[in-house]
């Protein structure tokens, strides 16, 4: 079973995220909570697996309680769900290390792929969103002088496959690697490169242009 907090302000929205990811036998909203002050409290109590937080909220917002997760429950994934296709905030939940950035309006087989894809390491970002942000994380870089940082071509292989939002199952098919392996590489990458994560290190491959 996938527990999932879902963080939504308005009641009737959260009633209806969760009524469509439970159409799924794996997902279950284990915790529902008005604003990110509740949502941290709750990580307090209970174990996720995944925060589902919208971004405008009272008291404390989605990307507060996001960066707060991030830092004191690093095994929570988090897919930012909101209606505001801003790329500001898009950027901004990438840079705290969301997993994920879709928009209310995705329907529920979008919405379950996205929780799954995140718990299985992939980046989420729906389609017109992530048209807005690529661009600006290439263009970020465009002046910056090439660094040799040493990878093999193994990691190489593998760091743009995490750029691209591929889960650590499909880069072991492709590259015909075990599971295993492919996080021992993983590991390795995120040391030569002093990153935290693997979001930071998707956004490192796009930024570099290893994509």
């Amino acid at each position: 079973m996938i527990r999932i907090l879902v963080a939504e302000d308005q009641a009737l929205v959260a009633q209806g995220l969760k009524m469509m990811m439970e159409t799924d036998k794996e997902l279950q909203v284990t915790g529902e909570a008005k604003n990110g002050k509740v949502a941290i409290a709750l990580c307090e109590k209970q174990a996720f697996d995944i925060a589902v937080l919208d971004i405008r909220m009272p008291e404390v917002n989605g990307l507060e309680a996001a960066r707060v997760i991030r830092n004191r429950w690093p095994h929570i994934k988090i897919l930012m769900l909101t209606t505001f296709n801003d790329d500001e905030y898009a950027m901004e939940a990438l840079r705290i290390g969301a997993h994920g950035y879709m928009l209310k309006d995705a329907n529920a087989q979008t919405l379950i792929q996205s929780i799954k894809s995140c718990l299985a390491g992939g980046i989420q970002l729906q389609g017109e969103v992530a048209a807005k942000v690529v661009p600006r994380l290439l263009n970020a870089v465009k002046d910056q002088p090439q660094i040799d940082y040493r990878l093999t071509p193994r990691e190489l292989d593998i760091l743009k496959r995490i750029g691209e939002g591929r889960s650590n199952k499909e880069i072991s098919v492709e590259l015909a690697l075990s599971v295993g392996t492919v996080k021992n590489h993983i590991s390795q990458l995120l040391d030569k490169l002093n990153l935290r994560d693997r979001t930071q290190l998707a956004i490192f491959a796009i930024r570099k242009h290893f994509v």
